[in-house]
Formats: structure tokens, C-alpha cells, sequence
């Protein structure tokens, strides 16, 4: 891109994260216009357009990834194709899957239809069921199309003078289509450009499937087609938008409420159903001379259910994440120590072994069936799709290895890294070669990579995820930059790794246990509250922290000073440096905060429990 003559305009719409801060003085030659609001995409890139001066307008997203001979190719097509208005380009998402919206016919009432009802998913390569995103035509061959993508749009600003910039009335979604409309109105043609690809994480602005995502994108139909259709096909495109509003709607409240509530519920009915379907078997096939109380049934199987879902809860299976492994582990915990209870409890009130461990085995299978509809309905996601403990590979120069793997370091990752792979085929450190990745992974089990972009250019990584294993995450780091990014799919929005988001107090698994702690804490001071008499400097003020403990409205160890940017917690007793937080700190707030990112970054449950042993006698402060 050095051959290009420039210009640079970012337009901030009131980002929070101080990006623009960040930025300034690193690209001084970048223009920098910040909106004090959101103002949209589509007002914000007219404030762009009104600037700027060049002969070509490229429209672009900030979450994506550029090849460095991207604009010289995508310029030398429009200057040799006269007729040609503006073009796309092949989009993929962070995986490297191609993103179809990167070519699209203008939205109708048949093909919403289409779209709408599934045909378009079942016949992808359909020229009728598919033809909102022509997937009848070649990913890889350049094609005239009706819609451009807005995350990557060239157009001539010859062009634009004579169609005008983006219609402000769309906030999000549905500009791109308009412009795309009114740069054929004006007899020039829309081009999907093939021979160059970028990286668009996606996900960013809103979240794919959900209901404001759904609103905002049929809305800004509803706009374009009542702005560029008659009367009665805009009436009919309206009706089926609202059919489509509708059954989104349901479609993401059944779903939501599976996820967030429903989920345990229908675990529990299973659960339930599993010991009774034993219990009948056992009676007509294994003990047929034995009958069990109802009454003592109705008491022990919903008991048996309530440690089953405290034990899955506890090992992860109602994290974000649905991961095999998680419902093996809580099904074994859960089994033992309901073995383990009714082992203690009186002979009349016991009724069979065999009962309880068969409907334990027989309630696993019937999850894991649940588990695998709901994950191919796209209710929840597979574990597949986040792995805690992925095994990296990273591909750079021995210099570009180091910085990577400080980077993970700091974020509390480094144990991932298998080890470096070569951008140059004599070098002998490495345990292979960026170019044959394909014969990397029959050896060695990755499944993350990380490209150092450096050695290599933009234009090689772009190249070589389309050729990697779908199961294997990409993240990028690129040169000089504090950070590795990457995002595992389209519908989910791109990650940054870095060090200042390698909290180990993040992951919900120690959560669970940081708040297992302070329950199990807060019932043994209360249990043996006539000990504390003597033990705790304030026994009264001790017995009024275990009942906020207990509510959740506090926690025996927490942060010294208040930080937006860390893992949030309860209001604390004790603050992480063993100082109750009832006592005023005599370190500066700069030593507070490094205090408690230590806290928050290397966290162990340990170290609650030692803080908490050390100075017992204070948890009344």
C-alpha cells in the first residue's frame, strides 16, 4: 500500500474504551473526527465522505483485517471497468469460513420468504431459494451483484456526487442496500470482487439473533422497500416482515428462556423422569416382590434431583458454553455423592442402589440427547467453539514467538503454547512450517493458532486460514501491537487477548468457588455463632457480615479499591490485602489498584481461605 496516495478518516461514535486516545498518537497522519453521541453508520460515514478529497471512497468497518495489496487491486478493477460504480469484496469471518453477505441480490417477498421459512439454509446453491445471497454463484469467481456489503464498500466518488452519500434515516443495517440500489438507478454497475479477501470479525455492533439484531434489520427493510417500492409490494414485504419480527420473537424467547432459566428446569424433569422409568423397571424386572412408598419416593427423587443440579452447576454444565466433559463430570459427582447420602441414611429409609445409579446413567443419556438438539438447533453453543485449555501453535519468528508468549503470559495463558511454527522453510527451532500447516495437524493436536504478522504479511495469513481446519481457532497478532484478536464464528463477537484481560477470577468456575467459600464460611460462623463470642474482636457485627454474606450483598475478600475494568464482586470485609475495608488503607489508590489486578488476575480459592485463616479474628471489622 505504499504506492498509494492517501488519506485516513476514522469517525468515533463515542466509543468508551478510549480507542481514539490510544490511536492518535501512534497514526498521527489519520484524521480523527469524535462524535460526542452515536450517531449511526450511516451519518457517521457522511461525516467521512464530507472531508474527504480522494478519487476513490472506500467505506470500511474498524473490526476487520486488510491485505496489503487489497486497495491497489480493488482500484485497478473500477479504473478498468468504466461501467463499474462501485464493488465488494470476499469477506470471511474469524474462522476463515466465507460470509455470504459479502454478495446479495435487493431483499423482495419471495426471498424473504425463502430466507424466513429455511429454504435458503436447506438449498444453499438454489438460484431460487438462495438468490437473496446468490449462492448459485462462485465464492471465488468475480460477478455483477445487486448489494455490497457495508463493512467494505469502493466506490468512485464520481459516483457518489451523483447518487449522494448514505440515507441518514437508516441508523444501522439496510444502508448499504440503499446505496447499492441507487448507484444502479444511476446506470452504474455493483461489483462482488473475488481476487482479493478480507478478515470482518463481525459481531460487534449487535449481537446476531437477538431480538434487537432482528428488529433493526427487518426495520431498515421495512424502510428501504416502502422507500424504493410501490405501494403493494412494499404492503406485502411489510407483512412478511412482520411475520418474520414475530416468529423471531418467539423463536428467541423460547430460546432465551431455555438458556437462562429453562435449561435446569428441563434437566430436572429428566432427572425426575429417569429415577421413576428405574424405579418401574426395577420393580417389574429386579425386585418384583418389593414395593416402595410413594411418600418416600416423592421426598428422595426430587432430593436426588437437587443434588444432581447443584453437582452439574458446580462442574460447569449451565455455563455459557455446553461442553461433553462438563456433563460426564457433574453426572459422576453427582452419582457419588448421592451413593454417598443414602449410605447414611437409616434402613427404613432406603429403598435401592440399582435405582439410583441406573437413573443416574439412564438421566445422562437423556441430557446429553438434549444437549445435542439444542446445540444443533443453535440454542446453545458446543464446548467445541471454546476450549479452555486450547493447545496453541505460534506462527512468527523466534522474536515475534516471544512477544506472542508474553502476551499470553501476562493474560495467564502461556501453559497453552505446544511451540513455534517457521515463516521460513531453513529454519530449524520450529516444529513446522507456516505454508504446511495441513501435515502440522496430523502430527501435533492444536487446536488454536496464533500468526505473528510480521514475517508474514496480512495477505499470507488471509490465505492460509481459508485452508486450516475448521476446528481450529485463529487469533492474530499483528506487528508492534499490545494485543491478539480473533473471533471463532460470525454470529459471535471477536475477542482481544491482551494483558490487561487474563483475569483468572473471570472464569465462572472460580466464581462458583469463590462463592461456595464464602456460604460455607459464613453457616459455620453462624452454626458455632457462641464460639465467635470469643474468637472474633466484633461478634456481633461478625454474625451481621455471614448474614449479608449468605443474602449475597458482601464477600469475606474483595478488592481494596473500586476499578471499572476488573472482574466485578460484592462489597468486601476484608480487602485482598488482608486490611478490613472498614479501615481507612494507607497505600495510594495507584498501589490499591495494582493490588487488587493482582488479586483479580492470579486468583486461587486458596487464597481466600488463607487470607480468611490469617486473620479470622477480624472478620467483624
Amino acid at each position: 500500500m505504499k504506492e498509494l496516495v492517501a488519506e485516513v478518516i476514522i469517525i468515533d461514535n463515542n466509543s468508551s474504551d478510549n480507542s481514539v486516545g490510544y490511536l492518535k498518537p501512534r497514526f498521527p497522519f489519520v484524521k480523527f473526527i469524535e462524535n460526542s453521541a452515536n450517531t449511526g453508520f450511516s451519518k457517521a460515514c457522511n461525516q467521512g465522505l464530507a472531508i474527504a478529497k480522494g478519487k476513490y471512497i472506500l467505506f470500511l468497518n474498524p473490526d476487520t483485517i486488510v491485505p496489503e495489496d487489497c486497495f491497489r487491486n480493488c482500484i485497478g478493477f473500477l479504473s478498468s471497468h468504466p461501467q463499474a460504480g462501485a464493488l465488494g469484496i470476499k469477506m470471511l469471518d474469524g474462522s476463515g469460513k466465507f460470509l455470504k453477505e459479502s454478495k446479495r441480490s435487493f431483499p423482495s417477498p419471495i426471498t424473504s420468504l425463502y430466507k424466513l421459512f429455511g429454504l435458503s439454509r436447506l438449498f444453499p446453491r438454489s438460484k431460487v431459494f438462495s438468490k437473496y445471497h446468490l449462492g448459485n454463484l462462485d465464492n471465488n469467481e468475480t460477478h455483477q451483484v445487486d448489494v455490497l456489503a457495508g463493512a467494505f464498500i469502493m466506490v468512485k466518488k464520481e459516483v457518489l456526487d451523483k447518487t449522494g452519500g448514505f440515507d441518514e434515516t437508516f441508523f444501522m443495517y439496510g444502508e448499504d442496500v440503499d446505496l447499492s440500489y441507487r448507484i444502479q438507478e444511476k446506470g452504474f454497475c455493483n461489483y462482488y470482487f473475488a481476487d482479493s479477501s478480507i478478515i470482518h470479525f463481525k459481531g460487534e455492533s449487535t449481537r446476531k439473533g437477538s431480538m434487537n439484531y432482528v428488529r433493526m434489520f427487518y426495520k431498515a427493510m421495512s424502510v428501504f422497500v416502502n422507500k424504493h417500492y410501490g405501494s403493494g409490494r412494499a404492503g406485502l414485504f411489510n407483512f412478511f416482515i412482520q411475520c418474520a419480527i414475530w416468529a423471531r420473537a418467539i423463536m428467541s424467547a423460547i430460546a432465551r428462556f431455555i438458556r437462562r432459566a429453562g435449561l435446569p428446569m428441563l434437566d430436572a424433569g429428566l432427572i425426575l423422569l429417569s429415577f421413576y422409568v428405574m424405579k418401574n423397571i426395577w420393580n417389574a424386572y429386579v425386585k418384583t416382590d418389593t414395593q416402595y412408598e410413594d411418600r418416600l419416593l416423592f421426598i428422595a427423587f426430587p432430593s436426588f434431583t437437587f443434588v444432581y443440579l447443584l453437582a452439574a452447576w458446580y462442574a460447569g454444565l449451565y455455563d455459557r458454553w455446553y461442553k461433553k466433559s462438563e456433563l460426564i463430570g457433574s453426572t459422576i459427582i453427582a452419582t457419588v455423592v448421592m451413593l454417598a447420602v443414602y449410605a447414611l441414611l437409616p434402613e427404613q429409609y432406603r429403598f435401592s442402589r440399582g435405582i439410583i445409579l441406573f437413573g443416574a446413567i439412564l438421566a445422562f443419556i437423556l441430557i446429553g440427547i438434549l444437549r445435542w438438539v439444542l446445540v444443533r438447533g443453535g440454542v446453545i453453543s458446543s464446548g467445541n467453539e471454546k476450549k479452555d485449555h486450547a493447545n496453541t501453535l505460534v506462527v512468527g519468528s523466534a522474536e515475534e514467538y516471544k512477544k506472542a508468549l508474553q502476551l499470553m503470559e501476562d493474560a495467564g495463558m502461556k501453559e497453552k503454547v505446544l511451540g513455534r511454527i517457521a515463516v521460513t522453510e531453513n529454519d530449524q527451532e520450529a516444529i513446522g512450517y507456516w505454508s504446511r500447516l495441513d501435515i502440522t495437524y496430523q502430527s501435533v493436536p492444536f487446536n488454536e493458532i496464533i500468526f505473528c504478522e510480521g514475517s508474514l504479511s496480512f495477505k499470507n495469513i488471509i490465505g492460509c486460514v481459508q485452508q486450516i481446519n475448521e476446528k481450529v481457532k485463529i487469533k492474530i497478532h499483528a506487528a508492534d501491537s499490545q494485543s491478539i484478536v480473533g473471533s471463532d464464528s460470525k454470529d459471535t463477537a471477536g475477542e482481544s487477548l491482551s494483558k490487561e484481560n487474563g483475569y483468572r477470577l473471570a472464569n465462572p468456575y472460580n466464581r462458583r468457588l469463590k462463592r461456595l467459600i464464602d456460604v460455607c464460611i459464613a453457616l459455620a460462623g453462624l452454626v458455632s455463632f457462641p464460639i465467635q463470642l470469643v474468637a472474633i474482636r466484633k461478634p456481633v457485627s461478625f454474625f451481621g457480615n455471614c448474614v449479608a454474606v449468605l443474602i449475597g450483598s458482601k464477600t469475606w475478600i474483595g478488592y481494596a479499591a473500586f476499578e471499572n475494568n476488573l472482574p466485578p464482586l460484592r462489597k468486601a470485609v476484608i480487602a485482598c490485602n488482608g486490611i478490613p475495608v472498614s479501615i481507612k488503607q494507607e497505600l495510594p489508590k495507584e498501589s490499591l489498584q495494582m493490588v487488587d489486578y493482582w488479586y483479580a488476575r492470579d486468583y486461587e480459592p486458596s487464597t481466600d481461605l488463607k487470607l480468611v485463616w490469617k486473620i479470622y479474628h477480624r472478620l467483624g471489622d
